[in-house]
C-alpha cells in the first residue's frame, strides 16, 4: 500500500473504481478523519459523525466511478457528501444537544499540575462556550463558519461544496461570524 500513498486522492478514487480495494483504504486513512472533524464540527455529536463519516465513504465506494475531478477535489465532494447527511440529521432532530457523556469524550483530561489544572478547565470551559455557540448558529450560517474558519476551506472550495455562489459564502460567513460574536458577548456576560 505504500506505493499508493504517493497517489492524488483523484487518482485513488479511480483505482477505486475498478475494484482496487486498497486504493479506499489508503483514501479513508488519509480523509476520515477531516470528514468526521466537520461532521462533529456541524452536529455536536461524536455518534452522528461516525455515522456520517461511514455513510460518506460507503457513498464514495458506491460512486467512485461517477466521480468528476473537473467538479473538484474529492475532498470538497466528501464534504458535500457529509453536508448533505448532517443537514438531513439537523432537520430531523434540530434541537440536539450533546448528552453529558459526550461532552466528557470530547474535552480530554485535565492537566495533572495544580495552576495547570485551573488553566486547563478555563480553556475547556471557553472552548465549550464556543463550541455550543457555533452549534446554535443557523445550518446555513454554521456550515460556513465549520467550512472556512475551522475547516480553513477557502471560499471558492465552500461554494463549490455548499453550492453556492463565493458572494453567498463571503455574506453568510460575514453574518455567520456576527452571530456568533454576539452569542459569545452574551454568554461571557451571563457567566
Amino acid at each position: 500500500m505504500s506505493d499508493l500513498a504517493g497517489l492524488s486522492d483523484a487518482d485513488l478514487v479511480r483505482r477505486m473504481a475498478v475494484g482496487d480495494e486498497d486504493a479506499f483504504v489508503a483514501l479513508y486513512r488519509r480523509r476520515q478523519g477531516a470528514v468526521y472533524r466537520f461532521a462533529w464540527q456541524m452536529s455536536g455529536s461524536s455518534a452522528v459523525a461516525e455515522e456520517v463519516t461511514q455513510e460518506v465513504f460507503l457513498v464514495l465506494i458506491e460512486s467512485a466511478g461517477r466521480y468528476d475531478a473537473s467538479r473538484g477535489p474529492v475532498l470538497s465532494w466528501l464534504f458535500g457528501v457529509a453536508r448533505n447527511r448532517v443537514l438531513r440529521w439537523l432537520e430531523k432532530d434540530g434541537r440536539y444537544r450533546p448528552n453529558a457523556e459526550e461532552m466528557e469524550e470530547t474535552e480530554g483530561a485535565p492537566a495533572s499540575a495544580g495552576g495547570a489544572v485551573l488553566v486547563e478547565l478555563e480553556r475547556n470551559e471557553t472552548l465549550e462556550m464556543v463550541r455550543q455557540a457555533v452549534l446554535s448558529l443557523p445550518p446555513h450560517y454554521r456550515e460556513a463558519v465549520v467550512l472556512c474558519d475551522l475547516q480553513e476551506a477557502g471560499y471558492e472550495e465552500a461554494a463549490r461544496i455548499l453550492g453556492c455562489a463565493v458572494g453567498t459564502v463571503r455574506s453568510r460567513l460575514a453574518r455567520g461570524r456576527a452571530l456568533l460574536a454576539g452569542k459569545l458577548r452574551h454568554a461571557r456576560c451571563s457567566t
